[in-house]
């Protein structure tokens, strides 16, 4: 017994303080070269914080572009997708209200028209990304509200598009909230 109990112990100890003490000072490290410096990207508008750059919020106005919806009400304490399948009747019932209300919303739409993503939650229930697609099918509605050019509200999205890392990793994607304060931001 005194043969394994040793070497066992020796690992525990060598392991505990491998993944619990250098192991989260190096990711804290790496951390202070991101965005934010590991504190989280906050976005500003006219000198105030308006939120966090990866974190989604709820935008329903129609002057705005609307968020992908949230499983978790966009309360970031409680992130968490719904676990409702594509058979759950309740899970189809808000997918069906969702079009119905973006339709509403955007009649110069037609429902295939509309990226699932804008009526589907995310796993998380915070992205706060949608696709260009999931961007651009929203140009009508709100340059119609902002009485500008369909051409420079796609400007918008097209300058507002991040692609994805070195080229290979991920869909490219825009930003939601960045999407909206750059909208606010423009000059009519």
């Amino acid at each position: 017994m005194k043969t394994y109990l040793l070497p066992s112990l020796k690992i525990s100890i060598i392991l505990l303080v491998l993944l619990s003490g250098l192991y989260p000072l190096v990711i804290a490290g790496i951390g202070k070269f991101t965005p934010g410096h590991g504190e989280g990207e906050t976005v500003e508008y006219k000198g105030r914080v308006v939120g966090y750059a990866n974190i989604g919020q709820k935008f329903t106005k129609d002057q705005y572009f609307w968020s992908r919806p949230s499983a978790a009400n966009y309360q970031a304490d409680a992130g968490a997708g719904s676990n409702k399948g594509p058979s759950n009747p309740d899970y189809l019932k808000d997918v069906s209200a969702r079009i119905d209300t973006f339709l509403k919303h955007n009649p110069d739409v037609k429902r295939e028209e509309i990226p699932a993503e804008l009526v589907t939650a995310s796993g998380s229930g915070l992205d706060p990304d949608l696709s260009p697609a999931g961007a651009n099918v929203q140009i009508p509605r709100i340059a119609k509200i902002r009485n500008i050019s369909a051409a420079q509200v796609a400007k918008l999205i097209n300058d507002n598009t991040e692609q994805p890392l070195f080229g290979l990793f991920g869909p490219p994607r825009v930003n939601v909230l960045k999407l909206n304060v750059a909208l606010d931001e423009l000059k009519k």
